[in-house]
């Protein structure tokens, strides 16, 4: 076995989040476990654990905006492989992710025994997606979205999940401790990259990499 030195589960359902790292930091003994419960924590334990050797990502963090959370980590952290935990199991999301740089895709429904192989899988180099994953590539303007949001630095990435958040100018400024005049810079060069003329037509955009409408419990 594949001995790692430190994992990261990023997850924001605490009860979930401590069931998966007690029973694996059990099978799994000599490493560090990290966590994560939202996406300002997860950026901390990416930046301070450059070397991890594995991070295990729910989708639905809030504020991460599905799949834009994974564009960016695949970006910025790109030495860290990226596996998908997620209660959307359809075929479409799950394709997404492989398609936008996931390793691997394990169902919340999985069993923990088939959950630690999928892990052990990954962790040796293979791709790792459950028995009924059918393969099929993601629609060309997924693609064309997601390239464009890869080409943004990392704080254009979160200002731009700002405005989705509805968040003024002015809040932004005062949250990033930097002028509003900044601010109308980001935002003139996010539009320019993602082909729009302004948040609203930027906040539609990046919706096409949110997660489906289902309202799936955790």
């Amino acid at each position: 076995m594949i001995q790692p030195d430190k994992i990261i589960i990023a997850d924001d359902h605490p009860l979930f989040r401590q069931a998966l790292l007690t029973t694996l930091s059990q099978k799994i003994t000599q490493c560090q476990w990290l966590d994560a419960e939202t996406i300002g924590e997860l950026e901390q334990q990416l930046a301070t654990h450059q070397d991890a050797d594995l991070l295990i990502l729910d989708l639905n963090i809030p504020g991460g905006h599905g799949f834009n959370n994974l564009i960016n980590i695949r970006k910025n952290h790109p030495q860290i492989p990226v596996v998908i935990m997620s209660a959307h199991e359809d075929n479409d999301t799950m394709n997404k992710a492989i398609d936008l740089g996931a390793v691997g895709f394990i169902p919340k429904s999985t069993p923990i025994d088939i959950i630690y192989q999928a892990i052990l899988e990954v962790l040796a180099g293979k791709q790792w997606l459950p028995a009924q994953f059918s393969a099929h590539s993601a629609a060309d303007e997924c693609h064309d979205i997601a390239e464009r949001v890869a080409s943004l630095t990392q704080q254009q990435h979160k200002i731009l999940l700002m405005f989705a958040e509805g968040m003024l100018n002015k809040q932004i400024a005062y949250d990033l401790n930097v002028s509003e005049a900044t601010i109308k810079a980001h935002a003139t060069a996010i539009f320019k990259k993602l082909n729009v003329r302004n948040r609203t037509q930027a906040v539609i955009a990046i919706s096409q990499l949110d997660l489906g409408d289902h309202d799936f419990s955790h």
